[in-house]
């Protein structure tokens, strides 16, 4: 159904540029989104985590956001919990959350005149 992609422990929703995140090292989800990004013209990436994860989720938005693309944004954060069944009956709630994170394409750029050395922002389509 979904073109799951499996590189390196983190798995990626190709069709829908979804990361999972899990039990791995934040580096690794963080090369996740940065596949997320390149490989597709979409401009989200959603890391989703539950539990102790959530953290690591945290940390691979930042990581990724501060590090190596000053252009990514968070446009959304959604918390929740699961309800999951306990072994011995009964249900556990398990907290969650989504990250969506949006590569805000720039709409100006700077221009220096070369003959006088003035500074002006213009369109990025000129």
């Amino acid at each position: 159904m979904f073109d799951n992609k499996v590189v390196k422990g983190y798995t990626l929703n190709v069709a829908s540029n979804i990361v999972f995140v899990g039990r791995n090292p934040p580096m690794s989800y963080v090369l996740a989104v940065l596949s997320g990004f390149s490989s597709s013209k979409g401009e989200d990436v959603i890391l989703k985590a539950r539990g102790r994860a959530i953290t690591t989720a945290v940390d691979v938005a930042e990581i990724t956001r501060r590090r190596f693309m000053k252009e990514l944004s968070v446009s959304k954060i959604i918390i929740g919990t699961e309800e999951l069944p306990r072994d011995g009956g009964g249900t556990r709630a398990v907290s969650t959350i989504e990250i969506t994170l949006n590569r805000a394409l720039p709409t100006e750029k700077v221009v220096q005149d070369a003959d006088d050395g003035n500074v002006e922002k213009k369109p990025v389509s000129e």
